[in-house]
């Protein structure tokens, strides 16, 4: 089974217009309500891809029964801890520029989180996967991301991480399966600008040394770049297609990677599905269908590197 935890999840009120201009009524074209979350996303995409999954973490008020149906629709398992307060809305702007509004959401008490620690104890098993991704939800910091790490050690699980730079830094000592930065992301990690696929290499690697087993870094119009526990070094290309919404699709990428893990342990099949899924993703309004995965894999071409 594999376990998707949101600490803070939302409904993604995707609006299409022309053009906004701030200050002036402004009238949308075209709007979507979609459940959103990145382990939410991750679920999705793993039912797509035929994987077992249950979404997990904190909802609150009538978003997060929105957001329990719409998985129920999608026939996606789930157990979510309830919590005082609504799970919140964030807007997506899809404009001449795209602009992303994030809500806050609900204050997650540590009964809430023990709750979920409980419920996690009592049902993760060897082999399974906790897929933990986004940022804290107010009330919850570092320690409860690494009393996830612990958890999945504990239990013999792997543990997928994808957070930001602080908390991901907290949680390397506790050897995450696999962690995703973009390259603007893994150079605030080490206080540097990531220039050259060299650069990449060098500092994924550190990320090993300190503590990752995988690590996979995504490099936007310029495809991505794995590193392997087994010490190869793969990448992938850029599809082409229309982006309509970059939100979920590294989610999507890391969640595609997984899948096809699960089912091969081939770390270089495993990187053109990631790669599939999350470009996707990018081309589809919501979280991409199975059809449109694999549609962009047959674009994917995926080159081992010799190791440096």
């Amino acid at each position: 089974m594999i376990y998707t935890i949101t600490f803070n999840p939302a409904i993604d009120l995707v609006v299409k217009s022309d053009k906004i201009i701030l200050g002036e009524l402004n009238r949308s074209d075209a709007e979507e309500f979609v459940a959103g979350g990145k382990g939410i996303n991750a679920s999705v995409i793993f039912k797509h891809l035929d994987q077992p999954t249950t979404a997990t973490g904190f909802l609150g008020g009538f978003t997060g029964r929105f957001i329990e149906e719409a998985l129920e629709d999608e026939a996606i398992n789930h157990h979510f801890i309830p919590v005082d307060g609504t799970t919140r809305v964030n807007v997506k702007l899809h404009a001449d520029v795209e602009t992303e509004i994030n809500s806050k959401g609900p204050h997650i008490t540590a009964e809430n989180m023990q709750a979920l620690l409980d419920y996690l104890n009592d049902q993760v098993k060897a082999e399974d996967v906790i897929f933990l991704a986004g940022n804290a939800a107010t009330g919850l910091g570092a320690a409860d991301y690494v009393a996830i790490a612990d958890l999945a050690a504990k239990a013999g699980a792997r543990f997928v991480l994808d957070t930001n730079k602080d908390l991901l830094k907290e949680c390397l000592s506790h050897h995450p399966f696999i962690i995703k930065p973009n390259r603007d992301e893994l150079g605030e990690l080490f206080g540097v600008v990531i220039e050259s696929q060299s650069d990449t290499i060098k500092y994924a690697k550190k990320l090993q040394e300190a503590g990752a087993i995988n690590v996979l870094v995504s490099l936007g119009g310029e495809g991505s770049l794995l590193l392997s526990e087994t010490g190869d070094i793969y990448t992938a290309n850029a599809p082409k297609g229309d982006v309509k919404n970059s939100v979920g699709a590294g989610d999507s990428m890391l969640a595609g990677f997984i899948s096809e893990y699960l089912n091969t342990k081939d770390y270089k099949a495993s990187l053109k599905r990631g790669a599939a899924t999350g470009s996707a993703t990018a081309f589809s309004v919501g979280i991409a269908t199975r059809e449109k995965i694999d549609e962009v894999y047959a674009q994917i071409n995926v080159t081992p590197l010799v190791n440096e």
